[in-house]
């Protein structure tokens, strides 16, 4: 504790300006903005993909991942975002002192259980597109909306479940003259729960491996199959009907938003290896770890313009909602209400299109059909989108979610994730 005034907490003692204004720069000004910017969007996002007309499963994981990307951006400029103001600034002070350290013990396990669950329902969007790609006749029973809820639900679960001990990390200790008029509060770790083994185990190894080894690994395998499937279609992509070609833009679309997902966490997954593997060496990375903070945040943050970017009914939708008056549409067929399987995600739960021998539809084959055939109602079948392989195997997900790592706290003490 330092006995001159002002006050300050240990951590913050004998700090070199250089890494205040790095701080400030990183966590005070680029993760505030592009915080701002994430908050926005994906509020945004939860609006157009909640709309009627955009109603099906993959949707609905998206709405899920878009809250949790929301709750890890919130979390993220309480806890980095403001802080870093005041070492650089001088502003801020009361916050940083007095109400950061009350917020910190609750506000970093939701961070890190909103993490958890962006990540694995990353995965579980990538599983279901791996179902309706490669094997098609599965999505009925795979992908619907019902389904969809219980993934989320059990994602939100686990999180839960797994980051439960983060809550008894840290504790808030007063401190100050006792004849002094001021009392700061200072975020501790607590010693007595935060032990080696603890450590080690916990917060290291298994952050390690459930939040980077097994999910990074399932999401290279099942997206190498999807870009093998997206290709063989693309090589037909002028015999594909209008439904199909949509859907094979929506495939494109997920593997950018894992592609930025494997930018953004590549940067925190070698500062996790290296806090596991060089110990005490890590006290010389600490310009990672604020990197790597703002890295997360940028990865939750940008989804809503991959979607505008990559998604043709996203975008539709967007701009009737906001630009109604000033954007005329290109026709009935192309408005989002009269579209008859338009669903900015596959697995829709109308319409059914039955795959020619070649994995194809024709459109001869479709005219002799509607002619020869009275016209029925839509089918609650799955859309099939891509020639598929023959044989069709279950997926098991392992729904394994992990914390993050060491934390210190309050000042400049590193919570990252």
């Amino acid at each position: 504790m330092n006995r001159s005034a002002p006050l300050e907490c240990d951590t913050d003692v004998g700090v070199p300006d250089s890494d205040k204004l790095f701080r400030f720069v990183v966590h005070g000004v680029l993760l505030n903005a592009i915080g701002a910017g994430g908050l926005l969007g994906n509020a945004l996002s939860v609006l157009v993909l909640s709309r009627p007309q955009m109603r099906s499963s993959i949707n609905c994981l998206l709405v899920g991942l878009a809250a949790c990307d929301t709750v890890l951006i919130f979390t993220s400029i309480l806890l980095f975002g403001l802080t870093a103001v005041y070492p650089y600034t001088g502003a801020l002070r009361y916050y940083y002192y007095h109400i950061c350290p009350h917020l910190t013990p609750y506000a970093y396990p939701l961070a890190n259980v909103a993490q958890t669950m962006s990540v694995y329902l990353t995965l579980i969007v990538t599983v279901e597109r791996w179902v309706a790609v490669c094997h098609p006749f599965r999505a009925k029973a795979l992908c619907t909306s019902s389904r969809a809820r219980w993934y989320v639900l059990g994602t939100a679960t686990f999180a839960f479940a797994y980051n439960a001990p983060k809550f008894f990390e840290a504790e808030v200790v007063a401190e100050g003259d006792p004849e002094a008029e001021e009392i700061i509060y200072c975020v501790r770790a607590n010693v007595d729960f935060r032990t080696d083994r603890y450590v080690a185990v916990y917060i290291h190894w298994m952050y390690l491996v459930v939040m980077y080894i097994v999910p990074f690994s399932a999401l290279a395998a099942l997206n190498a199959c999807i870009v093998r499937q997206v290709r063989r279609a693309q090589a037909e992509r002028a015999r594909l009907s209008r439904v199909q070609r949509r859907e094979l833009g929506l495939a494109t679309m997920l593997l950018v938003v894992v592609l930025v997902f494997f930018l953004c966490n590549l940067l925190p997954l070698v500062t996790n290896a290296f806090e596991v593997f060089l110990g005490d060496a890590f006290d010389n990375l600490d310009p990672l770890v604020k990197t790597s903070n703002l890295l997360v945040t940028i990865n939750s943050s940008v989804n809503f313009v991959i979607y505008v970017i990559f998604g043709e009914k996203f975008k539709r939708v967007f701009l009737k909602i906001f630009c109604a008056g000033r954007v005329r549409p290109r026709g009935l067929r192309d408005s989002p209400e009269h579209t008859r399987d338009d669903s900015f995600a596959s697995c829709g739960e109308r319409m059914s299109l039955r795959l020619a021998r070649n994995g194809t539809l024709r459109r001869s084959e479709m005219r002799s059909t509607r002619m020869s055939r009275p016209r029925r109602a839509a089918s609650p079948a799955p859309t099939v989108y891509y020639p598929a392989p023959t044989p069709s195997t279950d997926i098991s997900l392992a729904s394994t979610d992990a914390p993050p790592s060491a934390v210190r706290w309050n000042g400049n003490s590193r919570l990252h994730f």
